[in-house]
């Protein structure tokens, strides 16, 4: 009985070593040395691990900016560590980094409880995308904000807030940090990034929807009507399925007040440069 017992146990013990000698030479052929670059680069990142980068994470990441050749390295871009970041991670490889202009999330909607007052009562599940499968929204309009805060919800970086007053998403722009996040949970794509202009100064339509003017305006004061002064303003401006788009490339202090004074809904947003930032550019 001790012979058997000491047979298997010599068994055992010789299949072990040969599966541990075996388990050590495979790792010996496959193991993978990473560059110690990339450790280097994931420090520098913020560590949202938000995806606004395109990639899956910031190891990810820091992971592609190693790869990258110079002129490939330029198509990378943190928006979260923003231009800062990138220079430092620019610095670890050797390469240089382009200044990007500062953006920040917009809400294309202004259909507030007061602009676009709730025509129906809502009795269903607290989700901005449940709710847009099932109703046309309270307000009537069809591409209008749906105040439910999916938005707010995804926001890792306490940047958005359901105004109590007005029903509607609030950016704040200190905390914003264009992750993207409002961009792709809001089912009606009510966010855009757009740059945040010299000392915040920029000029927008807030309005998505696309109905014909009379029925647009019945479910919200402020809603777009296709009447093209804006473009008669500024032949930049687009109108197309009844609602009116400003480029980016639009000079906000060359058009932005005009736009917004001449605008008859109001649909029209234009925000002037901060005064306490003034002093900021040279």
């Amino acid at each position: 009985m001790d012979n058997v017992i000491f047979s298997n146990v010599i068994v055992l013990s010789a299949i072990a070593l040969a599966a541990a000698i075996i388990l050590y030479m495979v790792s010996k052929k496959f193991n993978v040395i990473e560059n110690p670059r990339i450790d280097e680069i994931e420090k520098t990142l913020p560590g949202a691990n938000c995806g606004a980068c395109g990639k899956a994470g910031c190891r990810n990441f820091a992971e592609s900016c190693v790869k990258a050749d110079e002129k490939s390295f330029q198509n990378l871009y943190c928006p979260v560590g923003g231009t800062a970041v990138m220079q430092k991670i620019a610095a670890v490889l050797g390469y240089s980094a382009q200044e990007k202009e500062p953006t920040v999330a917009v809400l294309k909607c202004n259909g507030t409880c007061q602009n676009a007052p709730a025509k129906i009562a809502f009795d269903g599940v607290i989700s901005c995308r449940l709710a847009d499968k099932i109703s046309v929204g309270q307000s009537g309009c069809p591409n209008g904000c749906l105040r439910f805060g999916d938005c707010v919800k995804v926001c890792k970086f306490d940047a958005l807030h359901i105004d109590p007053q007005t029903g509607i998403p609030v950016v704040d722009e200190n905390k914003c940090t264009s992750c993207g996040a409002c961009v792709n949970i809001c089912p009606r794509r009510l966010f855009v990034i757009r740059p945040k202009g010299k000392n915040g100064e920029r000029v927008y339509v807030a309005c998505s929807n696309t109905q014909k003017g009379a029925i647009a305006r019945k479910n919200c004061k402020t809603a777009c009507i296709g009447c093209m002064k804006c473009v008669k303003i500024c032949p930049e401006v687009v109108v197309e399925n009844n609602l009116s788009r400003i480029p980016k490339s639009v000079s906000a202090s060359r058009y932005g007040a005009e736009l917004a004074q001449n605008c008859p809904t109001g649909a029209i947003i234009y925000k002037p440069a901060h005064k306490n930032e003034a002093s900021d550019d040279k």
